[in-house]
């Protein structure tokens, strides 16, 4: 039996202490107060019966290497055989001579340096007030969507949803406005939910220190917040729980105060609340022109010029400046004795760059394209106007080139196609009947008796444009006729060149429409949503288009607007007044009426829950899943009675009809899979179909 100890080996006592040892070495060796001898236990002695010697039993001083091995040192040597001795070593009075040959720059002792560190949040907070200056400046959100992206540090959007409220809140209404439209834009597609609640979280616990320099920063901070809830990017119960972590004396406890009870509990807070900041870029044409007549009319009885400019630039809208030398001009040949008055405003304007030369000769040759209807309430009009020009451009504030232009649009005077000019009468009267009704029936009716096919783009730019200086309603009803029209009459290429029209005429549509650029990036981004255009069209249009033109810049917002997260929600939703339905929720809505009829249901009812669906362009729907519902059932009599009273009241047209059918066609081969004798019972419907006049002689 072999002996559990061997000559040269530790016992498993002496292997333990061995280790306990060692980890003591380690421990007192690492220590800059550790002694000069290092005394180890007596584990190192012979072990058993052999002659192997510690490295301490010659009782001289031993160091562990970097490699971990012990070695032997001289009690007191100096560096033994070979070296330089200890003097060299530790002689205060020795330095190192770079002359030296044997100089080495390794033994020259470290010198640290201190190096800047830049902290990336004082870099963002930089950067992103660069943006939002800007942005105030040019009002393009698409810009600053890139810019902000580009930053790529979405971890710190909450600092600059607080920046952008906080340098708005000391502003005017107008980039107050800005403000709430930008994080509009951005929400969900670059900044997330929750860091627009943080951003806003740090504005109340902040509010007490803004209200040292901004008087009323309470209450715009609520109107900020109020705001956030109605534009749906701040979740209402953002209110509730903000309140539990606020202290009831704070300032930013009395924001949230306010919001609850002035904002968000009125009688009709989300229109009042949209409509708050009346310098709002939302503001409509006719409340500009408003504006712009009452400072004038003001600015003649008191002849304070001063004044007059400073409410020109409160109104925000130097695009917009043409419109107050047009309406200036209008009111001095009214008012004969304010001419030398405004005459005066509008040199004054064109000094200080309050309007520019642009919008200058734009103002004069709008006025001068008006001059014969002007003519009708004041006989002399043409002749003070020439008078007018003369007098601006000798005293500097109106530039000469604006005599080879106005010479130049009158030798080139449209006497226009006389059928086109009728043409455009006429769509101009159904595009207005339409906003009134809201039957899209009667005007493909009405499009139909005109029988002008060729002229369908020129009724797309006409119907936009009609559109983009009213209210939502009628955007909405104007984007849901799009889609119906696309489904029944117009086709693919009749959709791209009116908005290829539009986009050409941008410019121009915006002496008269303020947010034209926006407005028209809405309608395309909207159409995509809609399947009115193709992604691809965007592509097709933006070749079409002069590079770098107001038009390419609609486009890019229009991709924007499409390529963001939930845009088809946001968009659906986008002029407000719409149904907002999704085509999944549209879907199941059908689905649940005609189930709902097919069980016993009013016929009547049936067909007002397809009108309240308020989605005309996707009756085809209704048609599919009713004829796939009859397959199913043995007794489908009720459902063809449904259809036929649908088409009876014009509830469901013959190309909605025709298109139903057509999609049950397509998909036949599916359905048969579940319906065996699928093919036998659309026959049979398609007779039916026919004999009652429910489909095109096409299909």
């Amino acid at each position: 039996m072999t002996s559990p100890r061997k000559e040269g080996f530790l016992t498993e006592g002496q292997r333990e202490a061995l280790k306990l040892a060692a980890s003591n070495a380690d421990a007192i060796l690492s220590s800059p107060r550790s002694p000069n001898k290092l005394v180890l236990p007596e584990l190192y002695s012979k072990a058993g019966g052999g002659g192997s010697r510690s490295p301490t039993a010659s009782g001289r001083r031993v160091r562990r290497s970097h490699s971990g091995k012990f070695v032997r040192v001289k009690k007191d040597g100096a560096g033994g055989k070979g070296t330089w001795g200890k003097l060299m070593d530790t002689d205060p009075g020795s330095r190192i001579d770079r002359n030296d040959p044997n100089y080495d720059s390794g033994e020259e002792p470290y010198e640290l340096v201190g190096a800047t560190i830049s902290n990336p949040i004082d870099e963002y907070k930089k950067s992103v007030v660069t943006i939002i200056e800007e942005y105030f400046t040019t009002g393009d959100v698409a810009l600053a969507a890139t810019d902000l992206r580009d930053l790529g540090s979405a971890e710190y959007h909450h600092l600059f949803v607080k920046k952008l409220i906080s340098m708005a809140m000391d502003r005017h209404d107008k980039e107050k406005e800005m403000a709430s439209v930008l994080l509009s834009a951005l929400y969900a597609d670059l900044i997330s939910s929750s860091e627009i609640s943080r951003g806003f979280s740090m504005l109340l616990e902040t509010v007490d220190d803004l209200a040292l320099d901004i008087i009323d920063a309470v209450d715009v901070l609520a109107l900020f917040i109020a705001r956030a809830v109605v534009d749906d990017i701040l979740p209402p119960a953002f209110l509730t729980k903000a309140k539990r972590t606020i202290s009831e004396v704070s300032k930013g406890f009395q924001v949230i105060e306010t919001v609850e009870k002035s904002y968000l509990s009125a009688p009709h807070h989300a229109e009042l609340v949209e409509r708050r900041w009346g310098g709002t870029i939302h503001i409509t044409v006719e409340e500009v022109k408003k504006k712009i007549t009452d400072l004038l009319r003001e600015y003649i009885e008191s002849g304070d010029t001063l004044e007059a400019c400073r409410c020109i630039r409160e109104l925000g809208v130097s695009f917009f400046h043409h419109e107050v030398v047009k309406r200036a001009l209008t009111l001095a040949m009214e008012i004969p004795t304010s001419e030398p008055l405004i005459l005066k405003l509008l040199k004054e304007a064109a000094e200080e760059c309050l309007i520019s030369s642009s919008q200058m000769i734009k103002g004069f040759s709008r006025l001068a394209d008006s001059l014969d209807d002007l003519s009708l309430d004041i006989p002399t009009a043409k002749s003070l106007f020439q008078m007018i020009v003369p007098k601006a451009i000798s005293d500097g504030w109106l530039d000469p080139s604006f005599l080879k232009s106005n010479d130049t649009d009158q030798d080139h005077n449209d006497n226009g196609d006389e059928k086109l000019r009728k043409y455009k009468e006429e769509a101009s009267t159904i595009i207005l009947e339409y906003f009134l009704s809201d039957d899209i029936p009667e005007l493909i009716r009405s499009l139909e008796e005109l029988a002008a096919s060729e002229y369908n783009p020129v009724f797309i730019k006409k119907l936009v444009t009609l559109a983009m200086d009213r209210k939502n309603r009628e955007k909405e009803m104007v984007s849901v006729l799009l889609s119906a029209l696309a489904m029944e009459l117009f086709s693919s290429d009749d959709i791209v060149n009116g908005f290829i029209m539009l986009l050409l005429s941008a410019e121009d549509t915006a002496l008269d429409i303020l947010d034209a650029s926006n407005e028209l990036g809405l309608f395309l981004a909207r159409a995509v949503i809609d399947d009115v255009l193709a992604p691809l069209n965007l592509e097709e249009i933006c070749k079409k288009l002069p590079h770098n033109s107001s038009g390419s810049e609609t486009i890019r917002m229009a991709r924007s607007l499409v390529s963001a997260r939930h845009a088809g929600e946001r968009l659906l939703r986008c002029w407000g007044g719409g149904t907002g339905w999704a085509v999944e929720d549209a879907k199941d809505k059908i689905i649940k009426l005609l189930e709902e009829y097919e069980s016993g249901g009013d016929i009547g009812e049936a067909c007002q829950c397809i009108r309240d669906i308020g989605m005309p362009f996707f009756n085809h729907e209704v048609v599919k899943k009713a004829l796939v519902m009859a397959m199913e059932k043995k007794k489908n009599d009720r459902l063809l009675d449904l259809l036929q009273e649908c088409f009876s009241e014009g509830l469901i047209t013959i190309h909605q009809m025709t298109k139903g059918f057509s999609r049950v066609r397509d998909g036949l081969e599916d359905i048969a899979l579940d319906i065996p004798n699928a093919d036998e019972k659309f026959k049979a419907y398609v007779g039916h179909a026919r004999k009652h006049g429910w489909l095109l002689t096409s299909f």
